[in-house]
């Protein structure tokens, strides 16, 4: 890909996290029900969070915004 990057979309990171939180959401989707609050439910949020804060990081207009929430993905 050359040019200006316009979305977080466009980041392969970002497509790739998605990736990952369909797969954690398959996995954990055969946890036995007392995880389905518990574990199951921490890794969801966890594996949401990643795509969440590369996108929000994308939006923020200077490159150490951006730096620290790639860091918190």
């Amino acid at each position: 890909m050359t040019g200006v990057i316009r979305s977080h979309r466009e980041l392969v990171v970002w497509q790739k996290a998605l990736e990952l939180v369909a797969q954690i959401y398959t996995t954990t989707e055969k946890f036995p029900q007392r995880e389905m609050y518990a574990l199951a439910a921490q890794m969801r949020r966890a594996a949401v969070s990643i795509p969440s804060n590369i996108a929000e990081g994308r939006g923020r207009s200077s490159r150490k915004d951006f730096t620290h929430f790639i860091s918190s993905a």
